[in-house]
């Protein structure tokens, strides 16, 4: 699927590249160069469209992005400035289509830029009827993809801040790192985790990005990763359960995307049957899509990651619509269970996010 999509971003970029050149042929400056010389104002405005090219110095992905977003709005521009002229029985006379298109599509992707990288605190609020010794103050974390918007000294910042917070767990629900992260950042993050101490410890669980896609791609191992993280006091839980201060539990499920690479990971009833049902239970599943088998064996509270929020608009309604996910962000309550998905703390790849903002969660817990 993923595959598909991607290819068919690619084709969206050729394709909108070409209708690009023409539309900036059509700017009086390279008009009146044209009367002279039509060859060279074509290859002006190639040169020009090529400026995107400079995204690939982030990456490749994203200057398709910045492509395909100044596509489809100067397309829009185009149909609606033809409907104008239509109307009001005038002739073109300048491009102000395509000066809308660019400004717009700075403007809004320059808004994404600015919710992708400033990470805001959003908080949750949960009742059970169950007994709880304490009230819970949970943090949860996910999909820091280390480099793309945090590099590990970034997240060390925004590991003071959770710090701040005061929470009694910190919850990693996947895709700490990614393929093209680097060893320094994930060491980095891995220290700046140890340095939050809360009191009843931080839980992790690998996402689909974390052990890698790509054989030697990357300056260390998922082992290595698992190495530092428990070096500096992280519980990292696969297909496994813990009892928390003799009070509650933490599930943290092996990823879904091990059973596409060949594995295989536990059913919820196998997590849960040797259980206390009478004790709250708090599952980690990086991705929001087993809502039903969870809600069925008895889950308090679901946390997931995986989507971003949807990142970019309008993505997340796509993949609800593919049935890739139960969720894309926020919570809701199924039976006698809270789900909720963060859109994480970055994104993968992407520096933008124009579906959501990066965010780290703080959830009170408390009982009825």
């Amino acid at each position: 699927m993923w595959i598909a999509i991607f290819a068919a971003m690619l084709l969206t970029s050729v394709g909108g590249a070409v209708y690009l050149v023409r539309g900036i042929h059509r700017f009086s400056a390279i008009q009146r160069l044209g009367e002279k010389h039509r060859l060279m104002s074509w290859i002006v405005s190639v040169l020009l469209l090529s400026l995107s090219g400079l995204c690939c110095f982030i990456n490749y992905w994203t200057m398709i992005v910045v492509l395909i977003h100044l596509f489809v709005f100067w397309f829009i521009a185009d149909i609606a400035g033809a409907v104008i002229r239509k109307a009001s029985g005038r002739k073109r006379t300048k491009n102000y289509t395509g000066a809308f298109a660019l400004a717009f599509t700075a403007l809004y992707l320059g808004a994404g830029w600015y919710f992708a990288h400033h990470v805001y605190i959003k908080e949750y609020s949960f009742t059970t009827a169950k007994p709880l010794k304490d009230d819970i103050r949970a943090v949860l974390i996910a999909d820091s993809h280390m480099g793309i918007t945090l590099d590990g000294e970034d997240f060390a910042e925004q590991m003071q801040r959770i710090k701040e917070l005061d929470p009694d767990i910190v919850l990693i629900a996947g895709d700490f790192v990614d393929d093209d992260s680097r060893r320094i950042d994930a060491m980095r993050a891995c220290e700046a985790l140890g340095e939050i101490s809360p009191g009843y410890g931080t839980y992790f669980i690998y996402g689909n990005h974390d052990k890698g896609y790509y054989e030697s791609y990357r300056d260390f191992t998922y082992q290595e990763l698992a190495a530092a993280l428990e070096e500096n006091g992280v519980t990292i839980l696969e297909d496994e359960s813990v009892l928390v201060n003799d009070d509650f539990y933490v599930i943290g499920r092996q990823d879904k995307s091990e059973e596409q690479k060949g594995g295989s990971r536990a059913s919820m009833e196998e997590l849960t049957r040797d259980l206390d049902s009478s004790k709250y239970t708090l599952v980690l599943d990086h991705q929001p899509n087993s809502y039903d088998e969870e809600a069925a064996c008895g889950a308090d509270l679901v946390l997931s990651g995986h989507t971003h929020g949807g990142h970019l608009f309008p993505a997340g309604y796509i993949g609800l619509l593919m049935g890739a996910n139960d969720k894309v962000y926020g919570s809701e309550r199924r039976g006698n269970t809270d789900f909720l998905v963060t859109s994480g703390i970055s994104g993968w790849a992407i520096p933008f996010k124009t579906g959501a903002v990066s965010e780290i969660v703080v959830i009170n817990i408390t009982s009825e």
